[in-house]
């Protein structure tokens, strides 16, 4: 069918095409399905659909075909219907437990990088990931794409270090703490964090509390040769970015895939410049990792992918059967960092962070490794660094009290309440997965403010004491919270 075009001056973040509704009737296609525009080769867009963007006979073409066609307005293209793709054809494979090879695996990345998938396409093939696993050459497949189909940072320096959690710790904030203490003994750390998945915040969004965390690759590369470490956002910086629209769905769907989980963290660390690899394995109730036995059966595939990809990794693996500091919650957590960074705060968080940060320093061959970390803990050097990093971020001098100033102004959120025991007795259990849940329900963590706040860890406690602190922005979601909280039960006194 011969359409007449009209191009608009906007851009839809892939190919799309607009349509009337009698015009996609006619063509036999419904939205989210795809068009063929034949010009000199064949086009493949997207399909929407509105009724008074174009009319009858037009075709409505997106900024991203416009630049690709450079088609006058009012001349006319053929349109036809382009049935599944290839790529669609991929994810059936799939779906239907086959096996996929390196060039498919390549074809499906490519996709997804170029916008080429809807997002219902990718959320099948995150599916059929979750329903049929992925092979070992797969998972080695998948890694490799995603990192050749992205950005690569480059540094002059023989040993690039990193640390990562496989994550579902509600709290945990420990890798900011880690990158101090090992960048202030030397190490060059281009730390990129993702935002939250299906906690209550990521390390981005911590940081985003007193710090810019979007930055371009030659921007980090400034940053990291100034300092000696970063502490970003990775979505901005198009390492992986494969990975990035995979991680936006399984948000949508509250999933996490062992080999996606793999392949996405691998293929970060490698894009980053890292040779020196620290992989913390959370284990436990509410955990991602349920059991020691999983936690090694993870660390063997990642050792695996370390040794395919020539990376020096260790991993390490730790109690998970409570959340780590007092505060969930982007602010809190950040107060939770300075507190720790001040010689003061949570004492599991410190001492997690330490055995983190002397584990990474020996992995890179500082000797003396555990005596030297809680040395530059103790004397303030990490505060310093941790200052000198966020200024750096920030475009500040190293004195400015620009810093201080930040730290200053974080505050909880303005509406609060209190739980209490409701007994006398011991706390036997403290669910992640609830407390989280309890977080998001507050507003975390697009509310940087909401979060919880523990008082009580797993201890002896009266009936009244103060448990923990719901804080939100919200009088509805702090409701909503308490209502949750009470027949969720996160918190077992026995």
């Amino acid at each position: 069918m011969k359409l007449k075009v009209k191009n608009f001056n906007w851009l839809a973040g892939r190919p799309v095409v607009i349509l009337n509704q009698e015009t996609a009737a006619e063509l036999n296609v419904h939205v989210d399905e795809r068009v063929s525009l034949s010009e000199n080769h064949k086009i493949f867009a997207i399909v929407d659909t509105f009724e008074n963007l174009v009319q009858t006979g037009e075709i409505g073409l997106s900024e991203e075909i416009s630049r690709i066609l450079n088609k006058k307005d009012n001349s006319f293209i053929e349109v036809s219907p382009a049935g599944v793709s290839v790529a669609g054809q991929l994810i059936k494979k799939k779906l239907s437990g086959e096996r996929l090879t390196e060039k498919e695996i390549q074809i499906l990345v490519s996709n997804i990088v170029e916008n080429d998938l809807t997002e219902s396409e990718i959320a099948y093939f995150v599916s059929a990931e979750k329903l049929n696993g992925l092979s070992r050459n797969e998972t080695i497949y998948l890694t490799k794409a995603m990192i050749e189909n992205g950005n690569k940072l480059h540094f002059n320096k023989k040993i690039i270090a990193d640390k990562h959690c496989t994550g579902g710790i509600a709290g945990n904030r420990t890798t900011p703490i880690v990158v101090a203490i090992c960048a202030s003994a030397g190490l060059t750390l281009p730390k990129t964090s993702s935002r939250a998945i299906t906690s209550a915040s990521g390390t981005a969004d911590v940081i985003e509390t007193i710090s810019r965390v979007d930055f371009s690759a030659k921007e980090i590369e400034k940053i990291v040769k100034k300092v000696g470490a970063c502490l970003v956002w990775g979505g901005s910086l198009g390492l992986a970015p494969s990975d990035d629209k995979i991680i936006h769905v399984e948000r949508i769907l509250n999933l996490d895939i062992e080999p996606q989980l793999l392949s996405s963290i691998m293929s970060k660390k490698i894009s980053a410049g890292s040779n020196h690899i620290l992989i913390d394995i959370p284990y436990g109730d509410g955990a991602k990792t349920r059991n020691l036995k999983t936690a090694k059966k993870l660390a063997y595939h990642f050792e695996d992918l370390a040794k395919y990809f020539k990376v020096k990794l260790r991993c390490v693996f730790t109690k998970a059967n409570m959340p780590i500091g007092n505060g969930i919650g982007p602010i809190l957590e950040m107060q939770d960092v300075i507190s720790v960074l001040r010689n003061n705060g949570p004492k599991d968080l410190r001492e997690k962070s330490l055995y983190l940060a002397e584990e990474l320093m020996s992995l890179c061959g500082i000797k003396d490794s555990k005596k030297k970390a809680k040395q530059i803990l103790e004397s303030g050097q990490a505060y310093t660094k941790f200052e000198e990093i966020i200024n750096t971020q920030n475009n500040r001098e190293k004195n400015s009290n620009d810093f201080e100033k930040r730290i200053a102004r974080l505050s909880p959120a303005r509406f609060q309440e209190n739980i209490y025991a409701e007994k006398s007795g011991k706390i036997k259990e403290i669910d992640n997965k609830k407390i989280n849940s309890v977080c998001r329900i507050l507003g975390t963590p697009e509310t940087i403010s909401a979060g919880v706040f523990l008082h009580k860890k797993l201890e002896k406690v009266k009936k009244g004491d103060k448990i923990l602190t719901l804080y939100s922005e919200s009088k509805s979601r702090l409701n909503d919270a308490k209502k949750f909280f009470k027949e969720s039960k996160p918190i077992v006194v026995k």
